[in-house]
């Protein structure tokens, strides 16, 4: 064989072996994409259920009759649960975020004011929205967090 033929032969080898990798980073590529997407419906799905669980733990608070401070725990974990899905959820923006984690931040500081009924009820109707994916749950959230009286108790 000449040298002529011999540098065709890796040439057409080199080419078969770059339109084998090019495939192949494509399916990878799509895979991670596809991937990533239903990665974030499941995290979405989890902070759902979360802020479903936080309605559903203050009405147990607000109907209950003994042992309050482990139902507001309840309460507290279920938007502890929020908070932690909401930050890894990248189709929700920073003032979506900022109010969950603020109201988080808010039932463990002011733990006195957030147990008002009023307030309460306030924060079952801005999670039943979050929960259904409406903004104006996560304006209701801010609204909340503004009503806190941060300098006192």
């Amino acid at each position: 064989m000449t040298q002529e033929k011999l540098m065709k032969g890796r040439m057409i080898r080199a080419r078969v072996l770059f339109g084998i990798t090019f495939i192949a980073l494509l399916i990878f590529i799509g895979l991670y994409v596809d991937e990533t997407h239903r990665v974030q419906e499941t995290y979405r799905a989890q902070f759902n259920t979360c802020m479903n669980n936080v309605s559903s733990s203050i009405d147990s608070y607000l109907n209950a009759e003994g042992d309050l401070p482990l139902r507001y725990r309840r309460i507290l974990s279920d938007v502890s649960n929020a908070n932690c899905f909401s930050f890894l959820i990248t189709a929700m923006t920073d003032e979506q975020k900022k109010a969950v984690n603020e109201l988080y931040t808010c039932m463990l500081k002011y733990p006195e004011q957030m147990q008002e009924t009023e307030r309460l009820k306030e924060m079952q109707t801005a999670a039943t929205d979050m929960g259904e994916n409406l903004d104006k749950g996560f304006e209701e959230a801010q609204k909340i967090v503004d009503s806190i009286n941060k300098k006192g108790s």
